[in-house]
């Protein structure tokens, strides 16, 4: 590659983080995406170094830039352009237990009313 930098937008769907790019800026437009702790705009250069923040699903990934690149390339490639370093998500007994209603059931009663502020109490 002729210049070392790359569009924020650009490389985060070229690596496959996004399946368009279109989302990839989107993502940018909303502050899903920072830069070396600064939100990014979707031309904000990459290079090689910088770390990017990506908010997808309500989780970060922590993503360094390893390789700039700008077209979508095979998985293999693409995997040697990035470093993962987001953090293992917490085990499945260490997450709160949120109860949840069946669409269309209507207003709880007043009996499960009560069952729901006692879950939310403790």
């Amino acid at each position: 590659m002729k210049d070392a930098s790359a569009r924020v937008d650009a490389w985060l769907w070229a690596i496959r983080v996004y399946k368009t790019r279109s989302a990839a800026t989107t993502a940018c437009r909303a502050g899903h995406v920072r830069v070396n702790g600064e939100r990014a705009k979707a031309a904000q250069p990459v290079r090689p170094g910088d770390e990017l923040r990506v908010r997808i699903a309500g989780f970060d990934r922590i993503l360094v830039v390893k390789q700039p690149i700008t077209k979508r390339v095979g998985a293999s490639v693409a995997a040697e352009a990035v470093e993962d370093r987001t953090p293992p998500p917490p085990p499945r007994e260490l997450t709160a237990f949120v109860p949840v209603r069946d669409r269309g059931a209507g207003r709880p009663t007043k009996r499960e009313r009560r069952e729901i502020d006692r879950l939310r109490d403790r």
